[in-house]
């Protein structure tokens, strides 16, 4: 194939041509990519796998077959496949409460939060009041102090709203207490090192020069976003207004979500720090290649290579969406805002749905800030990645979603 950039590579099979087909418009649309990596996997094996244009444009880089990038939220459906691969081993009780694992955890009324309300963001726990520095959040154990410490926002399991930073640290330290390891060292043990992934939550110094240089898109206006979710979601103007208004005003908690008690301000570019990439956070610091993506998410669905990582019960329990049973936290009497046209999530996976249909209804994965996503789809046995590094904010951003549709065209 060719693009508009400097460097390809590809591998298509036959009948796979449409997904080439919109990588390639990818680059051609405005904004066109920069660098990007599309990979697919159907019953374990690729069928195809493409990365094409700069990984740095500054420097004049081309992306290479292993060049990697940062995936931003991407990282939440590696950190719940490590949970879920606990639960089927009998290690993890998802109706036990979080304090059979860490106890430390129950004080200030969070004794009965169980570790399904975790999973499936109802715990109440997506701000926590800091103050926390940058620092702080590399070194993990500041973060785990806080939130031992911290009041939940509702009374947990009857509301959800998404924990952005938090997902990460409440996860990883309930995997810590059970394995002994961290988060990034059981996904490089139990995950990447089995299926041989390029992909680190907490990345090595030697992979540094592989890194993809992040670009980000034009800001939009609250009215381009307001316009973008009334198309995505098929819901009314009056709708969409209210729950702007109810969840995205400053200081509310969708807003200070991210942040993380001020250690991630949003006016500092942590993904460019190599202290960022040297940590674990495993809400959204995961660096991979497109091609791990896939595989990983392959490997929940069926047997790649002689490994798979979830058996299919297991991939049943996990994505049973809960976020259709409880309100969004912050938003006004009587406003309905159905899971599956907002926030369609199961346990640490969003389900398809409507706005992100992914591979079909039965498919499950996590998007990433700026436009990754790795999903996948139990009844075509697909695994599917895509990353890049041109990350827009756009809602609605067509690019995944134009590779998701050339996969379920190719799938027939």
């Amino acid at each position: 194939m060719t693009t508009s950039q400097n460097s390809t590579g590809d591998y298509v099979e036959n009948g796979w041509g449409k997904v080439a087909d919109a990588f390639r418009a990818n680059f051609d649309a405005n904004p066109g990519e920069v660098g990007a990596a599309c990979s697919v996997y159907v019953d374990g094996r690729p069928v195809v796998d493409l990365w094409a244009g700069l990984a740095d444009r500054e420097a004049n880089r081309p992306w290479a077959e292993d060049t990697i990038a940062l995936v931003a939220s991407t990282t939440k459906g590696a950190t719940a496949i490590c949970a879920h691969m606990l639960v089927q081993r009998g290690l993890l009780d998802l109706n036990a409460p979080v304090t059979k694992y860490w106890p430390e955890f129950g004080a200030n009324g969070k004794e009965e939060i169980s570790v399904r309300w975790v999973l499936s963001h109802q715990a109440g726990l997506p701000i926590v009041d800091g103050p926390l520095t940058f620092e702080e959040a590399c070194a993990w154990d500041p973060v785990i102090r806080a939130l031992e410490a911290q009041k939940p926002l509702w009374k947990p399991g009857t509301e959800h709203i998404y924990h952005a930073a938090t997902f990460g640290y409440l996860v990883g330290e309930i995997v810590r207490r059970i394995t002994g390891k961290s988060l990034g060292t059981f996904f490089a043990d139990e995950v990447a090192g089995p299926l041989g992934l390029s992909a680190w939550i907490g990345l090595p110094e030697e992979h540094e020069p592989r890194v993809a240089r992040i670009e980000y898109a034009a800001p939009f206006t609250l009215e381009e976003m307001t316009a973008g979710l009334i198309e995505m979601t098929g819901l009314d103007a009056d709708t969409v207004n209210a729950w702007m208004t109810a969840l995205w005003t400053p200081g509310s908690p969708a807003a200070l979500a991210g942040t993380l008690g001020g250690a991630f301000d949003p006016t500092t570019d942590i993904n460019a720090l190599r202290a960022y990439r040297a940590a674990e956070i495993p809400a959204g610091n995961m660096l991979t290649d497109a091609r791990s993506l896939a595989r990983m998410y392959a490997a929940t669905v069926s047997d790649v290579d002689g490994v798979r990582l979830l058996d299919p019960a297991t991939v049943r329990q996990a994505t049973e969406v809960h976020t259709d049973k409880t309100p969004m936290h912050g938003l006004p009497s009587g406003l309905d805002l159905p899971a599956d046209r907002t926030f369609n999530m199961s346990l640490g996976f969003w389900r398809a749905c409507p706005p992100m249909p992914l591979a079909g209804p039965g498919s499950f994965g996590h998007p990433g800030a700026g436009g990754s996503i790795g999903f996948a789809d139990p009844d075509a046995g697909v695994g599917f990645g895509y990353i890049t590094n041109l990350w827009s904010y756009r809602v609605g951003e067509p690019r995944a979603t134009n590779l998701a549709t050339a996969v379920r065209s190719c799938l027939g």
